[in-house]
């Protein structure tokens, strides 16, 4: 039994009588004596419910409520846009412009709740993953700290053979500045380290509270439990990604400056202050070893595939962007920022309103881009055969990773690139530029614009106008080819969070729907909706919502899809 303490009969406790309870209802989520339990089995409206003996009972852990915390009234219903259970007047208030809002009833029964719990598992083991790593780099990191230490300690022991009784004031002061910053650093990496281990400690404990979910409770308890473990996981999530900005996570090395006036005034040591600066060099740790998510979707959401056929894509609003060049490739930010790159190489960076925030400095004339992490994103050079890391807070080049052939499209996802190579290759590579692996396609125009996601490659080849899906094998999944005029075979290829794909055919103004395994089409948006020379389409981050850009780059479109 999970409780010592005994559950009482429910109905018993509404006639004010306290009964201890035999039989548990799931379905009633309550407990009942002998007596009410006979009336329960009775009734025409509970006499098909599951029971169980109150001994197999296993109470949650904590509280799951069923109740709306701000108003008060029962939940109800499902936002689909933000992924998270509602009241009635919670619709009315907060999500009266989302759309996709759901029965709460008819998501619980369309969520598999073994497969959330084996996805939060694997989240948890992820983040221990995680921190574990960080907690053996920062004990390395102190180990290479008093090497180095000792290190200076050698050089200034170089020093002290070529001077004379002065140096040993200056070797003082020296050595004392060391002891400092490293008895400093030493402690802000301990209190990080400490930090870690309670986070390590709490997502053991949401692990337990994971397991003691069990089926046999309601599978509304369970999805509700379920949804309330998700956002303890999801804080410890933040938590790690939180430590990208915070100094005490980076790499440190604590090197001497040394001070170039030495070997010139050796005869003149008197009028010597100083053998040089401590300094701290805080370096980035690689993305590898933080993880392979910045952030994370719900894993509680309901497991409906959208149906093509009842899709429709509405224009919310047009903006003029007006930058009057031909448009290369967009995305849609993290932040719901867009990204554009444009010929002759400019990589103009707007608001989520579709304002110019600024023109990102890097040289070179962009082709694709992706964004790697909240600040980073990585664009292909063609040119210099080159990936560049660009981290768009500091503006400035973090690393570039060079390529043997000549790279357009770029994707990422799994902590990996995708980058199309001339036209006869996709390569997946790590941060580094190790070939992960080599998929081998057929295409008669430049891998410019492609999808890879899901061990499988959707591409555009607008030389033979079509569409295609192939595995990482490189065997062709499905081709489509219908009614296709020019699929904008730069960069008019997106997909949604269901997989369907989304083509813009700019010559003949429209924005094409094509269903995951390529068998169904429709047509979402044409010229009588107001859509001229769609050249980009993508979707914000987790969204049904995104973004339209023609080819000129006049204007920037957007755009919401959903479903009957």
């Amino acid at each position: 039994m999970a409780s010592s303490k005994p559950i009482q009969c429910g109905p018993c406790q509404e006639g004010k009588v306290k009964t201890k309870a035999d039989i548990w209802c799931n379905n009633c989520d309550e407990g009942l004596c002998s007596t009410c339990s006979g009336h329960h089995k009775r009734s025409k409206l509970s006499r098909h419910h599951k029971t169980i003996d109150i001994k197999m009972h296993k109470p949650s852990i904590h509280a799951i409520k069923t109740v709306c915390d701000k108003h008060y009234q029962q939940l109800n219903l499902y936002c689909t846009g933000h992924l998270m259970p509602c009241c009635d007047e919670c619709i009315s208030t907060s999500h009266s412009k989302c759309t996709g809002i759901k029965s709460l009833a008819g998501v619980v029964e369309k969520t598999k709740i073994e497969k959330c719990k084996e996805s939060l598992d694997t989240d948890i083991r992820s983040t221990l993953d995680i921190l574990n790593k960080m907690v053996k780099n920062k004990s390395g990191n102190i180990k290479r700290e008093e090497q180095q230490y000792k290190s200076i300690k050698e050089t200034i022991a170089t020093f002290r053979e070529k001077i004379n009784n002065h140096l040993d004031h200056l070797e003082e002061k020296l050595c004392h500045e060391i002891d400092t910053i490293l008895n400093q650093e030493k402690s802000k990496m301990s209190n990080l380290t400490t930090e870690i281990e309670e986070k390590k400690g709490k997502l053991n404990e949401i692990k337990d509270q994971l397991n003691a979910v069990t089926t046999k409770s309601s599978k509304l308890h369970s999805f509700l439990e379920v949804h309330q473990i998700e956002q303890q996981v999801h804080q410890c999530q933040r938590f790690v990604e939180d430590l990208e900005d915070d100094d005490r996570a980076k790499e440190l090395e604590i090197k001497l400056k040394h001070n170039e006036e030495i070997d010139e005034i050796l005869c003149k040591l008197e009028s010597l202050e100083s053998l040089g600066e401590v300094i701290v060099d805080k370096i980035e740790i690689a993305e590898e070893n933080r993880g392979t998510s910045v952030r994370r979707g719900a894993q509680v959401e309901s497991g409906e595939q959208s149906n093509i056929n009842d899709m429709t894509m509405t224009i919310e609003t047009k903006i003029e962007i007006n930058i009057k060049d031909k448009i290369i490739d967009m995305i849609c930010l993290m932040d719901g920022r867009v990204i554009i790159s444009q010929i002759p190489g400019k990589v103009n960076l707007l608001t989520p309103d579709g304002k110019l925030e600024k023109q990102l400095t890097i040289s070179g004339v962009a082709r694709g881009v992706t964004q790697i992490n909240q600040d980073t994103i990585a664009i292909t050079y063609y040119h210099e055969k080159a990936i560049k890391m660009f981290n768009m807070e500091k503006d400035t080049v973090t690393k570039v990773i060079k390529l043997d052939k000549i790279g357009w499209g770029l994707s990422f996802s799994n902590n990996s690139f995708a980058v199309g190579l001339n036209n006869n290759e996709i390569r997946i590579i790590d941060l580094e530029g190790n070939t992960l692996k080599s998929i081998p396609v057929q295409s008669k125009s430049i891998l410019d614009v492609f999808v890879h996601c899901n061990d499988r490659v959707i591409y555009s080849d607008y030389t033979y106008k079509a569409v295609y899906c192939v595995d990482e094998s490189g065997t062709r999944i499905w081709k489509y080819k219908q009614d296709l005029s020019f699929p904008a075979g730069l960069h008019g290829l997106c997909t949604d969070s269901y997989g369907n794909i989304f083509v813009a055919d700019s010559v003949s103004n429209r924005i094409i729907a094509i269903s995951k395994d390529g068998k169904d089409s429709k047509v979402l948006i044409s010229e009588k909706d107001g859509s001229k020379n769609p050249w980009c389409i993508c979707f914000k981050h987790n969204e049904s919502s995104g973004f339209i850009c023609d080819g000129r780059g006049t204007y920037l479109a957007k755009f919401n899809v959903s479903c009957r």
